[in-house]
């Protein structure tokens, strides 16, 4: 696993973070914006070029880029440490069918904004090599290029389910003898569109957020990345790698409702996580946590909480939300929340929903808002839900399934 946040530049210090439960909520001091002292985010502090020193890729590349890059590499340094043959390991120049599946929603555009910026000024102004990354691919293919993965290469954007579905995605090449080992994810930077475009939604909220609360008034924004290495249980055989970790089940699905929001049942979130308990073969009283997508905004924390009362009744398992502490990463989130329920997993705790006060009156449950340590963990559900109704369910267990 490899991850960075506002909470953690890693994932030792993403899980120190959530176990303290510190949140990296506040005002931008990279992003310029004219809404530096009115609304906050989630935002990394380092600046592009301490982004770039630490990528070890050049300067003046999309912020996106080297949040992607960092976090692979994280990844890609967790598995060599998993590796137990004699032989040091050099994933890259192995003989395996390695594929790189990335997701994210911006792109380049925050260079094509310092483009704009000095275009609009002058029209002589402003630099070309600004805007040729502007779509989402290339973060993809610049990622690729500076790890020399070759083989298979491609960028999912489905919205807030991107990185999960780049997930699902590889899960699905390697259960049909397509790769041997995957690097999946995804990565988003802050951007003034996104910024702007989620006020004009009027979904964000001028205080630190609090999903699941009664008096929730939004989301805030933030930005990450995270990927997970899947291997084939052949490449596990081969290189004696140590894991109980597994991805058991998955689904997506699209309710169809609206371009920006949930239906008030559920019904994309109802059948994405139902298809994924029924693909891993679980039943729903095998599922101890769910990492929600719990955004904080009126609509998502509504339909999703009514979504998994429809699933689960009574036997509703342990619900919280972490984006209370990273804010919502967009196309990073799917893959930044797969990382923190496998940390659950494997550490044994639950995650707290983080300044939780009230109840919301048309749900049963209530989110854990206090960590929980030594609990007995075998399968936990993590839920992305992205604009356009696009939805999907991941079921993470410490048992094989699939």
């Amino acid at each position: 696993m490899g991850a960075i946040s506002s909470i953690g530049k890693n994932v030792e210090e993403n899980l120190d973070a959530l176990m303290n439960e510190r949140s990296g909520t506040g005002y931008p001091e990279f992003l310029k914006t004219i809404h530096t002292n009115d609304l906050p985010v989630c935002e990394i502090k380092m600046s592009n070029e301490e982004l770039a020193a630490l990528s070890g890729m050049k300067n003046a590349l999309p912020r996106t880029t080297y949040l992607s890059a960092i976090a692979v590499e994280e990844a890609i340094a967790d598995l060599k440490t998993k590796v137990n043959t004699k032989k040091d390991f050099d994933l890259m120049h192995s003989n395996y069918r390695i594929g790189f599946i990335s997701g994210n929603t911006l792109g380049g555009m925050d260079r094509s904004e310092y483009f704009c910026e000095d275009y609009l000024h002058d029209k002589t102004e402003g630099h070309l090599r600004d805007v040729v990354h502007h779509e989402c691919g290339s973060i993809t293919e610049l990622v690729a290029e500076h790890l020399g993965i070759h083989h298979f290469v491609t960028t999912i954007s489905t919205a807030c389910s991107s990185s999960a579905n780049a997930i699902i995605h590889g899960s699905r090449l390697l259960k049909h003898d397509k790769l041997d080992i995957v690097i999946v994810g995804g990565a988003d930077a802050l951007c003034r569109f996104t910024l702007n475009g989620f006020n004009t939604l009027m979904i964000l909220d001028p205080e630190p957020s609090k999903p699941f609360d009664e008096n929730r008034k939004g989301l805030n924004l933030g930005e990450g990345a995270a990927y997970v290495i899947l291997i084939s249980e052949h490449v596990k055989k081969e290189l004696q790698i140590e894991t109980n970790l597994f991805v058991a089940g998955y689904a997506n699905a699209n309710d169809a409702f609206h371009q920006t929001a949930s239906s008030a049942e559920g019904n994309g979130n109802f059948k994405a996580m139902g298809e994924a308990l029924t693909l891993s073969g679980l039943k729903s009283t095998d599922i101890q946590y769910i990492n929600a997508h719990g955004t904080g905004t009126a609509n998502n924390d509504s339909s999703e909480g009514i979504a998994i009362q429809r699933l689960f009744g009574y036997n509703i398992p342990m619900v919280s939300s972490t984006k209370a502490n990273t804010g919502h990463t967009l196309g990073a989130c799917g893959a930044l929340e797969a990382v923190y329920s496998c940390l659950s997993l494997e550490h044994k705790v639950v995650f707290p929903n983080l300044r939780h006060e009230t109840s919301m009156s048309e749900l049963s449950f209530t989110p854990i808002k206090k960590l929980l340590k030594n609990v007995a963990l075998n399968n936990v559900m993590s839920n992305s839900f992205g604009f356009g109704g696009n939805c999907t369910s991941i079921i993470f267990s410490k048992e094989q399934a699939l």
